[in-house]
């Protein structure tokens, strides 16, 4: 099941979505309240849809995510990638905060913002946690679903945290506009049970850059969502972006310049289109 959050007009409403059809009706009621009793019954009954359809093209795709929800970002979660930027592997899973206003639809622009001039992308699978609680005996089913991530990044600003306490992580990554999600969650029935093994690509005005599989991560999405609950306890609607794999900008030096098209895909997931502006 594929569920979409967007927007018609000023109204921002939840919808199941029919791929075939390019088709959605809207769910009623709090995501709060219907996700969890989803999560754990994966049962669509549970779902109070509306009787009558809009149009996919008729809508906007909005981040699926609530303003209220934590953004959480794992870094260097693909061995691979941390060799190509010449760091060092973690000994625990380095988790950190992204600001909502950094997060885009589907669709929409990504804000170039005037304090870099290193702009980086990175495809990433996104978690959904759709439980109020994690259980630490079987994380995978606290999960809703899946979505896309691009965690467009400020190289430069990045590496200007002071030495020996941090890098600028904020400044990196929770620009204004910048950083793709969607384009809309897929319920984990859709796959096979255990960490997923999805494709996942990036393209930049179709040249390929980032061509990986959600099965290369060094901590899976289990370990991930232990190690976060015990830090900040998670709840249904967080989301977090799990890494990303080799092929960034800052490994090549090739960076996102104005104007560029940005398509990250994950099989079985969808399609992020977002042109640098």
């Amino acid at each position: 099941m594929r569920i979409a959050r967007c927007s018609e007009g000023d109204r921002i409403f939840w919808a199941s979505v029919d791929i075939e059809r390019r088709t959605l009706r809207e769910i009623r009621g709090n995501f709060s309240s219907w996700a969890p009793k989803f999560t754990h019954g994966k049962d669509v009954k549970v779902l109070e849809l509306d009787d009558s359809e809009l149009s996919l093209a008729d809508v906007r795709l909005l981040p699926p995510v609530e303003k209220t929800s934590k953004v959480e970002v794992v870094g260097g979660n693909y061995a691979q990638h941390l060799a190509e930027i010449d760091l060092r592997a973690s000994e625990q899973p380095v988790v950190f905060l992204k600001a909502y206003g950094a997060l885009i639809g589907a669709n929409d622009p990504i804000r170039y913002p005037p304090l870099t001039t290193q702009l980086d992308y990175e495809v990433e699978l996104v978690v959904v946690v759709g439980s109020h609680r994690i259980d630490h005996a079987d994380p995978l089913s606290c999960v809703l679903g899946y979505a896309v991530g691009n965690d467009v990044s400020a190289r430069d600003l990045q590496m200007l945290g002071p030495r020996d306490i941090s890098m600028d992580l904020l400044g990196a990554k929770s620009q204004d506009r910048t950083c793709g999600v969607g384009p809309w969650i897929v319920t984990t029935d859709e796959f096979s049970e255990g960490q997923p093994k999805f494709r996942m690509k990036l393209s930049v005005n179709g040249d390929i850059r980032q061509d990986g599989n959600t099965g290369e991560m060094t901590w899976t999405i289990a370990e991930l969502l232990r190690f976060s609950d015990q830090r900040s306890s998670l709840e249904a609607g967080d989301i977090i972006f799990t890494g990303t794999p080799t092929g960034v900008g800052l490994g090549s030096g090739r960076f996102l310049q104005r104007g560029d098209l940005v398509e990250a895909e994950i099989d079985g997931i969808g399609v992020l289109r977002n042109r640098v502006e």
